[in-house]
């Protein structure tokens, strides 16, 4: 292991931990907590499925191949299961010591599979009599003979069963327990208003488990869960239809081989190993957690009407410039505006492309789409526009890794209704967040451009920020259809940009080229770089030189960091925090000194090897100087965050930030200062 370098997914623990912090910081509400449990959990569930079944695929390759790997997959996995076990001991015992204690008090009563009253016990068997019996088919184990397929992330009780006849005869045998059908969190009639009782779906078919077994007597159960690899595994090359190998892969992502087995770390050794006889398990499959699994359950955590015990919600603002403009594109040809949600509402990324389909001036709207909401009246209104004569192009990236069935969905859809679809571009993903409109104004062809850090989706909108920019300048628009044109020819005869950096066109290059500029300025340099994720060597490497040159660093890294800032020689002109709060932070904001000329770009792309070399990415530069303050006022008041903030110095990693002044909470001070710009 590189001293200076962390390897990506021991950084990527580190960042869920952060999550997990939240989870029992007592500023948060009560259910806001439960809330970062569930994240924690779903979190770690695409961890296994994706990183942990990639490193164990790593260990079944031949020996050649092993030692041209940089680092050893069993020593890293190994690393990765102690991390995710210590975590997992401290989730139980947040839950146990913190949470459950501070829901009693608010009369929450938890109920569970032993000593229950009468009347709990006549519920119990009649709401597993009635909703959970057909769901519930026994399934008897018998060594290596009998090998049921588990289906990847449901819940089962393994039940250690004796003939009621034969005492001496044990057996094994499994129950589903059906949350996919039944929510999890199950309310039990009480007389008293001030208190709510609960029982968990899985202490109901505890509690009921012997009926499904006549003539055995049930000695104990104890819940499992298996995990599989969610790769799939495309050979991604330039031939044969690439939209078929999706479809194709996609029904093989739940039966893919075990990437880990959960199970109740009570659990008796002679019963564990015989599981891992049945199902051909290992060390490295074993993952001990408490008495429940499936924990990103607690999203169905019901409120009972407790405002009290959530966040007090912040309603986005209205753009009124651009929401309650006669036209949006009259707008847009006076200045661009700057767009920031979930502080803003996006209803202003609605109402242009709404307009756009209806307005007679229109000729053509084009986008790209990564992610989609289910429900999208974007969509809706690309729907609406070919129906009005316009002409709408769609690039959907197939790719996006677990939407790739919305996504075949949706284009399915729009192929339907007239608009002229493309799909996934192989070697590639297609990650820049753009849009661009066509219209014909004075006899005069003019464009305007949505430019984004995140997706379209009206969902997404509401929780992640990002940050986009509304634009006719003709600099980015031009460079915007020529974006677009690539997408649709697959080729260029002028690959250069003079205006955005984009992937496949010397992304990197251009970065590295500004992050340069930086270090000839030596300490007169300066750059603010804020991402989702930090990963590239390459990069990390400029930026170690950068330091050393006395450049002055700071980074804002929401997940993913392999740099280590604060060695002393190396990165100590390097200062790097990650804020976790109530909103994702999404956006990517890339600011270089320039001798006093300060530029910024805003991005789709973060500085890992993925996106920097295998996406088709868009860095678009801020020009309009208003709009630039905004931003870097935003920034500032992050890195003044001493509530949310942590650190990743390597000697105080994911301490919150401290110092004497005021409380500030960068997203509640973000929200005030969007309130009080003036349109």
């Amino acid at each position: 292991m590189e001293l200076n370098y962390i390897h990506r997914d021991i950084s990527w623990l580190s960042f869920n931990y952060r999550v997990l912090q939240e989870a029992k910081d007592p500023r948060n509400p009560l259910l806001e907590r439960i809330k970062f449990l569930a994240i924690y959990s779903s979190n770690l569930g695409e961890f296994f499925r994706v990183r942990v079944a990639n490193h164990k695929n790593l260990l079944r390759v031949g020996k050649k191949t092993k030692k041209k790997l940089e680092e050893n997959p069993g020593e890293i996995l190994t690393q990765l299961l102690e991390l995710v076990n210590q975590q997992q001991i401290e989730f139980s015992l947040i839950y146990k010591k913190i949470i459950a204690p501070e829901l009693k008090k608010e009369g929450f009563q938890f109920l569970g599979h032993t000593k229950l009253k009468d009347e709990d016990l006549e519920f119990a068997k009649d709401y597993f009599q009635e909703n959970l019996l057909p769901y519930c088919q026994p399934i008897l184990l018998w060594d290596k003979k009998i090998k049921p397929f588990l289906n990847n992330g449901a819940l089962y009780l393994a039940v250690h069963l004796q003939i009621k006849d034969k005492k001496k005869e044990e057996y094994f045998a499994l129950v589903q327990i059906p949350s996919d059908n039944v929510n999890r969190f199950i309310a039990v009639p009480t007389k008293n208003k001030k208190e709510h009782k609960l029982i968990i779906l899985d202490d109901i078919v505890r509690q009921n488990v012997d009926e499904i077994f006549p003539g055995f007597e049930v000695l104990n159960t104890y819940s499992i869960k298996i995990t599989r690899d969610a790769e799939l595994y495309i050979d991604d090359e330039f031939s044969g239809d690439l939209l078929e190998k999706v479809r194709k892969s996609l029904k093989k992502r739940d039966i893919g081989p075990a990437s880990r087995m959960v199970h109740d770390r009570k659990m008796p050794k002679v019963i564990l190993k015989y599981l891992m006889n049945t199902f051909d398990l290992d060390e490295l499959d074993l993952l001990p957690e408490g008495r429940y699994h499936n924990n990103f359950d607690f999203f169905q955590f019901p409120s009972f009407g407790r405002k009290n015990l959530k966040n007090i919600e912040l309603e986005p603002l209205p753009l009124k410039a651009l929401e309650n403009a006669k036209s949006i594109f009259s707008a847009l040809e006076k200045k661009d505006y700057f767009l920031h949600v979930p502080y803003h509402s996006y209803e202003s990324v609605i109402k242009f492309f709404e307009e756009a389909s209806t307005d007679p001036s229109t000729e053509e709207i084009k986008i790209v789409q990564y992610r989609v909401a289910k429900e999208s009246r974007i969509m809706n209104a690309l729907i609406n526009a070919v129906k009005n004569g316009k002409k709408v192009t769609a690039f959907i990236e197939i790719k996006a890794r677990f939407d790739e069935a919305a996504n075949l969905k949706w284009g399915e859809k729009l192929e339907k209704q007239g608009i002229k679809v493309f799909y996934s571009m192989p070697g590639l993903k297609v990650h820049s967040k753009i849009a661009l409109v066509t219209r014909r104004v004075k006899g005069k062809t003019k464009q305007y451009s949505f430019l984004s850090t995140g997706n379209f989706n009206e969902v997404t909108a509401r929780i992640y920020s990002d940050m986009s920019l509304f634009t006719s300048d003709v600099r980015l628009t031009d460079e915007v259809h020529k974006i677009f044109t690539f997408l649709e020819t697959r080729k260029l005869s002028d690959p250069s940009f003079k205006h955005c950096l984009v992937g496949k066109f010397g992304l990197k290059e251009s970065f590295e080229k500004l992050v340069q500029r930086e270090i000839d300025l030596g300490s007169k340099g300066h750059m603010i770089l804020k991402m989702n994720s930090l990963q590239d060597k390459d990069m990390i490497k400029l930026l170690y030189d950068a330091s050393q040159a006395g450049v002055k660093i700071k980074l804002i890294i929401r997940g993913i960091c392999c740099l280590v800032p604060g060695i002393k020689g190396v990165s100590e002109n390097i200062e790097a925090i990650s804020i976790l709060d109530r909103f994702l932070e999404h956006s990517r904001v890339f600011i270089f000194g320039n001798n006093g000329k300060e530029e910024i770009y805003l991005s789709s792309a973060d500085w890992m090897v993925r996106n920097l070399h295998h996406r088709v990415e868009c860095a678009f530069p801020i020009y309009d100087k208003e709009i630039k303050k905004q931003i870097k006022d935003v920034i500032n008041l992050q890195l003044s965050d001493n509530q949310k903030a942590r650190s990743l110095d390597f000697k105080r990693i994911n301490e919150y930030q401290k110092n004497d002044l005021k409380p500030l909470q960068s997203q509640i001070e973000t929200y005030n200062y969007i309130k009080n710009l003036k349109d």
